[in-house]
């Protein structure tokens, strides 16, 4: 497969990275174009992945849609990776249609909070720009892999395998993620992903879906509640988030066990909470822009050129991240509670691909997706056509389930009851995923 990338930073470097190792050769993964706004951006990452015919550097505006076309034309092609801030999706996707290409992006389009109303009712949701563009790619006969990182992505395949391997019926799916990184004798805030998509989601108004009212939000970071993580991580306290997955679970909901309700929380601290008030309260998280000595500067842009870039003070963390996705329902009749989750460890992520945890956590979902489109086996369930615009969990989930351990990212199950802490002290019930039933 030839694979254009087109953002050279954390998370396509980690593809790149982890694509190669899994494919020394290129027998798989034939070429990657690193292409990015900033050449010497793309040709660091190209050097770095030590095959600069296999990886080649480019430099492209990927606002300019035919500019993107002409880099796929080049390099013939077939799939088109969008890894950049979330604002160039719409452009990434038309040159996708135009180019004649597969589409992937690790976040979907944004959303536009209700004009009036924005703290309880849906405006636009995130992704719904892209699910609109579904004719368009059939026509074209390609697909347009929506939100295919960890989160969304693993978690929307886990939605899958959850409903197809441990559940006869579906009450709740919450998708939860923490973790216990610290950077030793570090002080301040640091930002573990990209700080313009962090401070999206964590000050925009948190989504919700439930069956019998439909997608409606609530305020940023409300409503904390205990949650415990695998693996020495323990218990953390998760709140509300904006994230894709609700919005795929809802619009999806028919393959998932009957559903009733979805939701997205976060663990993200004390600290890092209170910088978000700080920074909503001094409108440091606006994009209007604001005339500073003469020049008009979006306040989200300056935080983001003045914090510590998120790929190199992220490979200092030390500990582990953890995102899964927790489902409460009923097998047999009896009520079960599991959570499906992936840890990655920081330093082991730095020492494999040079790349911090969070980034190629990001990424490798994205890779055994690329692999199963490559090798003929991303197979949509029952009716869905081999074209359109699809999240994860429309396409048979055991496979990408059976490649997580092949690819150095295995997952897990814990199996919960009623008593948290009873099931932590007797040591969890943890094993593997595996691709049969539970």
């Amino acid at each position: 497969m030839r694979v254009l990338i087109v953002g050279s930073g954390g998370v396509g470097e980690s593809t790149a990275a982890i694509a190669k190792r899994r494919d020394p050769r290129g027998e798989l993964f034939e070429t990657m174009v690193m292409a990015d706004h900033d050449l010497a951006r793309a040709q660091a990452a190209s050097s770095r992945l030590g095959d600069e015919k296999r990886f080649p550097a480019e430099q492209v505006d990927a606002s300019n849609v035919d500019a993107v076309v002409a880099l796929c034309r080049k390099y013939d092609a077939e799939m088109l990776c969008s890894f950049l801030p979330v604002e160039f999706n719409p452009f990434t996707l038309q040159a996708a249609l135009k180019a004649r290409v597969h589409h992937m992006d690790a976040s979907t389009t944004l959303s536009v909070p209700h004009p009036t109303d924005p703290f309880n009712q849906s405006g636009k949701v995130l992704g719904e720009d892209e699910l609109a563009l579904g004719a368009e790619f059939e026509k074209i006969g390609k697909l347009a892999l929506m939100g295919f990182g960890v989160e969304p992505g693993m978690a929307d395949w886990y939605c899958r395998y959850a409903a197809d391997h441990f559940f006869d019926e579906i009450d709740e799916i919450g998708v939860r993620d923490g973790a216990n990184l610290e950077i030793p004798g570090f002080k301040g805030i640091s930002f573990g992903f990209s700080i313009w998509m962090t401070i999206e989601e964590c000050t925009n108004p948190a989504v919700v879906w439930e069956r019998d009212r439909g997608f409606y939000t609530v305020p940023p970071l409300s409503d904390p509640e205990p949650f415990y993580l695998p693996e020495g991580i323990g218990w953390v306290e998760c709140a509300h988030v904006e994230h894709e997955e609700v919005v795929h679970i809802g619009s999806f909901e028919k393959l998932l066990k009957g559903v009733k309700k979805a939701t997205f929380k976060y663990a993200l601290g004390d600290e890092f909470i209170q910088a978000m008030d700080v920074f909503t309260s001094l409108n440091l998280h606006s994009l209007q822009p604001v005339n500073v000595k003469g020049v008009q500067v979006r306040p989200r842009d300056l935080v983001e050129a003045a914090a510590p870039d998120p790929n190199e003070i992220g490979k200092r963390y030390v500990g582990q991240t953890c995102g899964g996705t927790w489902v409460k329902g009923r097998k047999g009749g009896v009520e079960r509670e599991i959570y499906l989750y992936q840890v990655a460890d920081n330093q082991e992520s730095v020492a494999l691909y040079g790349t911090q945890g969070v980034v190629a956590q990001t990424a490798f979902p994205g890779v055994i997706a690329l692999e199963l489109l490559a090798t003929g086996k991303l197979q949509g369930y029952r009716d869905n056509p081999a074209a359109g615009v699809f999240p994860a969990q429309a396409f048979s989930c055991d496979d990408f389930v059976a490649l997580q351990k092949e690819y150095g990212f295995p997952g897990g199950v814990l199996e919960m009851d009623s008593d948290y802490k009873r099931m932590r002290d007797r040591g969890a019930l943890l094993a593997p995923l595996q691709g049969g039933a539970a």
